[in-house]
């Protein structure tokens, strides 16, 4: 008895270590989860209610005395409960859940945003009706009651994309686009998570989701469409950028910095997270990031610099988090 408790209670723990707000389909902050949510418990109970019929059957089996049930009797059992039953409740099932696998319909005046898998980053993309398109990275940014379209690919291998509170995980795959349709329902910070392993540093390649107001939505997309300001006294780490061959893989609006190997980190200065939600964003692991990524993410084409002096690092690393 005391090994069965303890086994139940280390799956109890186990169970409850994967449920939080930020990241949990159960906890759920768009229309699809809250379907899916739905659908779940919907089937849980009908599994209980099932186990239930059927534990009792054993038992009014095991105590009935001998000879109560007829050859005749047990094989009308069997078609009722074996074959009628089951057909009954797997077709309820079914027309039940139909209605809710339709996919939310898209307009052309919905937001479209294209998010690209990377080892192991995520590009970003915004598209919306009659601007031109916005690219950002680990981040994903989205207007509550909105219909708002991922379309999802990937740029080497393949990913997976999944917000557990929103919608369910979608493969990324390299030369192929697959479609997710969202509509979120609450305001707050969420989670998302690649759910595909795609290199050594598959574990730590999430973003941050943050679920806004319309109104917030669209003051936010206006402002990241202009410059960054970096702030005053940064020049040296703006000159250590350029010294250092960062635009070559960087770009950064309103500078010379124009790559497109890397992150866009025009603002990466308010984003929550640093490397893909790896850690959070501060002044220290922007420097320990900059002079020595693949410490902190194994297997990130980003090389190491270590010629770089720390001066140089925290001067850039200054520059970079002033980008708001």
């Amino acid at each position: 008895m005391r090994r069965i408790r303890s086994s139940v209670g280390a799956a109890a723990l186990l169970s409850l270590g994967a449920c939080n707000r930020h990241q949990s389909a159960l906890s759920v902050f768009g229309e699809e989860a809250a379907t899916v949510r739905h659908l779940t418990i919907v089937m849980l109970i009908g599994a209980v209610i099932i186990a239930a019929g059927v534990a009792g059957l054993m038992i009014a089996a095991v105590r009935a005395p001998e000879g109560r049930l007829t050859l005749s009797g047990g094989m009308r059992m069997v078609g009722w409960l074996g074959g009628v039953l089951p057909v009954v409740v797997l077709l309820a099932l079914l027309l039940y859940s139909l209605p809710s696998m339709r996919p939310l319909p898209v307009g052309a005046n919905d937001l479209r945003i294209a998010v690209q898998g990377e080892q192991f980053w995520w590009r970003v993309r915004y598209q919306p009706p009659g601007s031109p398109p916005l690219l950002t990275a680990n981040e994903i940014r989205i207007p509550v009651g909105r219909t708002v379209q991922f379309d999802l690919t990937a740029g080497d291998v393949i990913h997976s994309f999944w917000i557990p509170g929103l919608a369910g995980k979608m493969d990324m795959i390299p030369g192929r686009t697959n479609r997710l349709v969202v509509r979120a329902t609450k305001v707050g910070v969420f989670r998302g998570v690649c759910t595909e392993f795609c290199g050594l540093s598959h574990a730590l390649m999430a973003f941050d989701v943050v679920a806004m107001e319309p109104a917030a939505f669209d003051a936010w997309l206006a402002n990241e469409r202009r410059p960054a300001a970096p702030a005053a006294g940064t020049a040296p780490g703006a000159q250590a950028f350029a010294a250092n061959g960062c635009a070559g893989c960087h770009a950064i609006a309103g500078t010379p910095a124009a790559g497109l190997i890397g992150p866009d980190l025009t603002h990466i200065g308010s984003r929550a997270s640093l490397g893909a939600g790896t850690t959070r964003m501060t002044r220290e692991a922007l420097v320990r990031f900059i002079k020595d990524a693949p410490s902190v993410k194994p297997g990130a084409r980003m090389p190491a610099y270590p010629q770089l002096s720390r001066e140089d690092a925290q001067a850039i690393a200054a520059y970079l988090e002033s980008l708001k």
